[in-house]
């Protein structure tokens, strides 16, 4: 797992969380499906010829099941400084969500849901526009203003039986 803090100039910063051109562990990932509350959803983790990480699998919503996620625990990382998380992704033009922890024993986590296209995009994700999120619910607490991240995670779980795949090329904080 790459954590690379960047200076581009006096004022700038970036945060690289993960990337891709580094050359890619499935290690650093874990797959946690709805098997965790007896549901049957399979998601797989693989690295592409082109050294992306690949998301994929089938959602199913037998056992009231309806979910698979892909997560990576962090070291401790300092983003009091950060407002923009910035991921670069390939969808199969489904709904996904973007999450992460402040601190990984959380039982929640902080949500930002976007829509892929099918092609090669950035999605950008002001921070401060995630929101608390605990099976599916949305707590009343803020949204995220912490100055650590500790977990990032993808997850699918659109309620509905479908198959899926995203591919993971980087994911950066920005001031």
């Amino acid at each position: 797992m790459l954590l690379a803090c960047i200076l581009l100039s006096n004022q700038d910063k970036i945060i690289t969380l993960y990337d891709s051109s580094t050359g890619n562990t499935l290690s650093d990932w874990i797959i946690v499906d709805d098997g965790v509350m007896g549901g049957l959803s399979q998601g797989n983790l693989k690295v592409s010829e082109n050294n992306h990480l690949v998301f994929s699998g089938n959602i199913s919503l037998d056992n009231n099941g309806g979910f698979s996620s892909m997560r990576c625990r962090l070291s401790t990382t300092e983003v009091s400084d950060f407002n923009v998380c910035k991921i670069r992704v390939k969808g199969d033009g489904k709904q996904y969500q973007f999450r992460l922890k402040e601190n990984r024993n959380d039982w929640y986590s902080y949500i930002y849901t976007f829509q892929t296209s099918g092609e090669w995009e950035t999605i950008e994700i002001p921070l401060s526009d995630m929101y608390p999120s605990f099976r599916g619910r949305k707590l009343d607490i803020d949204n995220y203003t912490s100055s650590i991240i500790e977990e990032i995670a993808f997850l699918i779980g659109n309620k509905k039986e479908e198959g899926f795949e995203l591919e993971l090329d980087w994911i950066s904080l920005y001031e």
